[in-house]
């Protein structure tokens, strides 16, 4: 089992001018924005997007970038991960979307994502 990098997403209270802060910086275009709150932005040559999603303030304690990771199997994979020193915080499901929120050994949060069919 292999992880890919699919995005890096950084919280933010103003998403919107981040996102085209970066992709101005990155040669890059912001591809996908979700009614302000979330937005993806498309850098050329690299093989993950970044994204930037809006929360109410950067919460201490909480980084405020961390990886959104995919595997072809989310459940196996997060128990690899678990059993690897990884901690489960959380699971999400959106419209069948389905994701699990980790952090790793020194209690940096990241997720992991089923891949979409």
């Amino acid at each position: 089992m292999t992880l890919t990098l699919g995005m890096i997403t950084f919280d933010s209270a103003e998403p919107g001018p981040l996102a085209a802060w970066w992709a101005e910086q990155t040669g890059g275009a912001i591809e996908v924005e979700n009614e302000g709150w979330f937005f993806m932005v498309g850098v050329p040559g690299a093989p993950f997007k970044l994204a930037f999603q809006k929360v109410p303030d950067p919460t201490p304690g909480k980084n405020r970038v961390h990886l959104d990771l995919s595997a072809p199997d989310l459940d196996a994979e997060v128990a690899r991960l678990v059993a690897a020193g990884a901690s489960e915080y959380e699971r999400h499901d959106m419209d069948g979307f389905r994701w699990v929120t980790l952090t790793d050994p020194d209690g940096n949060r990241f997720c992991v994502s089923g891949t979409p069919h």
